[in-house]
């Protein structure tokens, strides 16, 4: 598993850059807008178009196409892969351009259906913003298509570090026009920049993919059954990961009849949660999939044995770090949104509001994660339909959770509207735990026992509240400036569990320590 972990490790490490650039145009953004009604119409129109990337981008790709395309590679059939790859982009890029058409001209339905809480200046702001940022989700999904061709040749930084080009041209314009225009007029001037930095995107991709590829070649004829097999994966993927996002959406449609900032709290708590998700879950289930796809040429003993024992490897990588985050997003969450964000028009008021947003989704955070992988070895065994099944459970489970929790109990418990933000977010962490389980049990049956044994939670949770003793110790002996303040209680937590696992002799801290040292001997040798 040394390789895996190196692969993931590099996986990480992209995603971590992208991520902290997107920590700080987030922070950036919070500075200027706020809990504002423009921020809820940036968020939201944001949202609407993203719908695209989600569709046909990196989820759909995985499922689909990398399977495929690195089974080919595998096989060493290099010029059938290569003519598969420019087949796919082609066909994608047509759909991707007539669903941007369709996107601008129906942008005024899709507000109604996603946000009918918006209404006068704030819905004709989201309408703008949305026509503006469709053309952007499309460069997006083209982007995800070179991610998708880079990591079936195991090419993962340069992929995941892309975005932040396009978080980069975001930060200039945010900070630039911050200054200098109204909180409508920034959230234009950042719509443009998004749809800049997105070409910006795929730009420095090229240079690493061309020369994997070769020059442009398209003969349909020649890929006809391996652009089949794309395609009977691609249909129930696509639907399953439009299920997926309907739980977004409908959070969103939900949040937008509550209080005004409820909308941009939600979206800044995905922010913060999405970061150990994509970090540690997407790292590891990314750079799983292209060496699941190519072990399972056949589906004997041998191979469902090395598959269980890969899955299982993975999940404890996982585990080791998001269970610190869930407890740290609960239980110190408030100084994590300080940190970050409290600045300018975002207010310690707006940061306590967001930590209970996050704090209600951290409840399902292990197994949204976990499930990521569990899903990438469902895609690996050409099974996408199963994913898309508990899909539809989990955002009906959503959706009705969502709704009793966010709109009628609130009221009932004599609390303000504002906090059915709190219960929306917690009703998905709570689905996602059913996802988990369906997704466990069915690959259980197929390959044997998978998961976490018992004891390994409730040491990594010991650890993770022994950190938060520490972090709390000192929280409350300091006393410094709000962002200081946080800056070293997060500090003191991290320090804390990293501190507990090297004392009780933690494998999983060794493996990471391990791919440490060897990227720094890498960098020495070069």
């Amino acid at each position: 598993m040394r390789y895996s972990s190196n692969l993931a490790g590099l996986v990480a490490a992209g995603v971590l850059l992208s991520r902290i650039a997107g920590l700080v145009r987030e922070s950036i953004f919070a500075h200027y807008l706020g809990n504002s009604a423009a921020a809820d119409a940036f968020k939201a129109g944001f949202r609407i178009p993203n719908i695209l990337q989600n569709l046909f981008g990196e989820g759909v790709l995985s499922a689909s196409f990398i399977p495929v395309y690195s089974r080919l590679l595998g096989a060493g059939e290099e010029e059938t892969a290569d003519l598969l790859a420019w087949a796919v982009g082609a066909m994608l890029a047509l759909v991707v351009a007539i669903f941007v058409l369709l996107g601008v001209f129906a942008a005024p339905w899709m507000i109604d259906a996603i946000a009918p809480g918006f209404h006068g200046d704030k819905r004709e702001l989201t309408l703008g913003l949305v026509r503006i940022l469709f053309p952007g989700a499309g460069l997006l999904v083209m982007s995800a298509w070179c991610l998708g061709v880079l990591n079936s040749h195991h090419r993962f930084f340069a992929s995941y570090a892309a975005p932040v080009a396009w978080n980069a041209i975001m930060i200039a314009a945010l900070a630039w026009y911050g200054p200098r225009t109204t909180q409508d007029g920034l959230a234009i001037k950042a719509a443009w920049a998004s749809v800049a930095g997105a070409a910006l995107q795929i730009a420095v991709q090229i240079p690493q993919m061309m020369p994997l590829m070769g020059r442009i070649r398209l003969h349909f004829g020649k890929v006809r059954a391996a652009l089949a097999t794309v395609f009977k994966n691609f249909l129930p993927v696509v639907m399953g990961r439009g299920v997926a996002q309907v739980s977004g959406y409908v959070d969103n449609l939900l949040a937008s009849l509550l209080p005004t900032g409820a909308v941009a709290a939600i979206n800044y708590a995905q922010i913060l949660y999405f970061l150990p998700v994509s970090l540690f879950g997407l790292s590891i289930a990314a750079a799983e999939l292209p060496s699941m796809s190519r072990l399972t040429t056949t589906e004997d003993a041998t191979v469902l044995e090395a598959l269980r024992v890969r899955l299982n490897a993975g999940l404890k990588q996982i585990a080791f770090m998001v269970v610190p985050s869930s407890a740290a997003f609960i239980l110190i969450g408030d100084q994590i949104v300080t940190l970050l964000f409290q600045s300018g028009a975002f207010t310690h008021r707006d940061s306590l509001y967001v930590w209970a947003t996050v704090a209600g989704v951290s409840v399902g955070m292990l197994a949204a994660t976990t499930a990521r992988l569990y899903i990438s070895t469902f895609y690996a065994l050409s099974d996408a339909r199963t994913p898309f099944r508990y899909a539809i459970v989990r955002v009906g489970l959503t959706f009705v959770l969502g709704y009793l929790c966010a709109i009628p109990l609130p009221p009932a418990l004599g609390v303000a509207r504002k906090w059915g933000v709190v219960g929306l977010t917690a009703s998905a962490g709570l689905a996602a735990w059913v996802e988990y389980a369906m997704l466990r049990a069915t690959l259980n049956r197929r390959l044997g026992w998978t998961g976490l044994a018992r004891s390994y939670l409730i040491r990594l949770w010991a650890m993770a509240l022994g950190a938060a003793g520490a972090a709390f110790a000192v929280r409350f002996t300091i006393h410094l400036g709000a962002r200081l303040e946080a800056l070293v209680v997060i500090a003191t937590f991290g320090a804390a569990y990293l501190g507990i696992a090297y004392l009780v002799g933690e494998p999983e801290l060794d493996r990471l320590v391990g791919f440490a040292r060897g990227r720094l001997a890498a960098r020495r040798r070069a």
